[in-house]
């Protein structure tokens, strides 16, 4: 059965989940040219707590989208690269990317005359 995204129970909602997600696609676009470890990751993405950042890494490289590798040293370091599957998903959604830095002019306006119109109806 081919999969649908509508239906309530397609496992294809979970990929979309994975694509929603700011901050997986923030680290898929970082380390899709080099590979990168955890801090140099935190550092990168401003506003990503440890908890967040390690969680989504996980996620990422459940899915097959990173690969996580542990180099043996004081303290271990821990690196990670993109997959082959991962640099598909990262080339989907730069170009998302691209478009909300483009036009966040235009959308932050739209909010301002949103937020007016509700507002003098309000009052």
């Amino acid at each position: 059965m081919k999969p649908n995204a509508y239906s309530a129970d397609c496992p294809t909602r979970q990929i979309l989940d994975r694509v929603g997600d700011k901050w997986a696609v923030l680290i898929l676009i970082l380390i899709r040219d080099e590979p990168m470890r955890f801090n140099a990751l935190r550092r990168a993405i401003e506003g990503i707590s440890q908890k967040m950042l390690s969680q989504v890494l996980k996620s990422l490289e459940r899915d097959g989208l990173i690969r996580r590798r542990a180099i043996a040293t004081v303290p271990v370091t821990v690196e990670y690269s993109i997959t082959p599957l991962g640099t598909t998903l990262a080339a989907a959604v730069d170009p998302l990317r691209d478009w909300a830095e483009c036009y966040l002019k235009e959308v932050l306006a739209a909010q301002r005359r949103y937020d007016a119109q509700k507002a003098a109806k309000a009052a």
